[in-house]
Formats: structure tokens, sequence, C-alpha cells
């Protein structure tokens, strides 16, 4: 099979039931070299580029204090997706950011216990979710998602982020009915994190008001 018009090879460790790990070690064994470019990531692997890079530009996010870095880069790609592109074409500062190996192979360590179980049942599905319409709505979820993960907020960037990388996973393994699990949980969770922010907001702003 090829993508891009690259080989995909496969991998001897490679875990079927795991397919996040699968997918980051797949990354990983294209590229040899000490650092990935997302440039480099974008051009080999074509079509499917755009769930691979939101999934791993979002996996960190369920780090703490890892989210913000990767919120820019998820946002162009998220609003590319959005306008219809089929391949990211990166700005040349984005295309040159670049992650060490060995800490992209730790990403494939970073699923929480809740994102394992929903990996067991993602198989190809085909259904409306892999059309042009699904792929829009994915994109424009990511840029909020991106937005939520900019923002400074407590706790609001790890419900969005869980469901953004569903969605993604879903969009990698042609899997409908998973990113259609990851839409309603992606929305669910920018739900939430804009509340809390509008919250923090209307604090604030009652704080100024008994100051002055």
């Amino acid at each position: 099979m090829t993508e891009g018009g690259h080989p995909l090879d496969p991998l001897p460790e490679a875990h079927p039931s795991a397919p996040i790990s699968r997918i980051v070690r797949e990354v990983a064994a294209q590229f040899p070299g000490a650092r990935i470019t997302l440039g480099e990531m974008a051009e080999f692997f074509g079509e499917r580029a755009f769930g691979l890079l939101i999934l791993l530009l979002c996996l960190p996010a369920l780090l703490p204090g890892m989210a913000s870095v990767f919120g820019i880069p998820m946002l162009i790609l998220g609003a590319q997706m959005g306008l219809g592109l089929k391949v990211p074409k990166l700005p040349r500062f984005i295309a040159r950011q670049s992650i060490k190996r060995e800490d992209l192979l730790r990403l494939a360590d970073v699923t929480s216990g809740p994102l394992k179980r929903v990996e067991r049942f993602v198989r190809p599905r085909p259904g409306v979710f892999l059309s042009n319409w699904g792929d829009r709505m994915v994109g424009w979820l990511t840029v909020v998602t991106a937005v939520m993960l900019i923002l400074p907020g407590p706790g609001t960037n790890a419900p969005p982020a869980f469901g953004t990388i569903i969605m993604s996973l879903g969009v990698v393994e042609q899997d409908s009915r998973v990113v259609g699990i990851g839409v309603v949980l992606t929305t669910l969770g920018n739900l939430f994190a804009a509340i809390i922010l509008l919250a923090l907001v209307w604090m604030g702003i009652q704080a100024l008001g008994w100051v002055f």
C-alpha cells in the first residue's frame, strides 16, 4: 500500500489492538534521524497527514504544561482541513518545527485508560463522517480545540484534547463511527472548556468591580 507515493512499511512491533501505539511507531520507523520535522511528515504521509499530525500534536495535551506549545500548528492544520484541503500546506515556520524521535515514541505510552478502551473497537468503517463534509467538521472542531489549548485555563486542556484524539484516530484508521464519537466528545469537551474560561472571565470582572 502506498500513500502520497511512498510505501508504508509494516512494523514488526506494531500492536493491532493499540492503534495509537502502532501509528506512532509507524511514523518513527519512516524517519530514522534524531529529529522529525512536521514538514517531513506532511510530505511523506500525503492524504493521511492531517489525521496523523493532529493526532501527534494533540497527544501531548494530555500531559500537564504541554498543550499550548502545539496549539498554533493544530489551529493551522484544522483550518486547512476545514477549508477542504486534502494535503496540508504548512507555513515554513511550522514545517521546520521538529519532534525528537525518542519523544515521539514516548507518546505511544501517554494514552489514558478510557482512550485505550476506545482503541480496541477501532476498525475501518465507511460512513458520513469520512465524507468531505465530515472532514470539514473535523477540521473546524480541531480549530476550536486548538484555541482552547492556547488559552490558559485550569482543567480546560484534557477534555477537548481527548475528543480530538479520538476524532483524528478515526480519520487515520478510516473509521466513521469512531470519528462520530470523537465529534461528540470534542464538542462536549470544548463546551466544558468554554464554560470554565467564561466563568474565569466573569470572576475576574467581578473581582475588578470589588477592587474599584
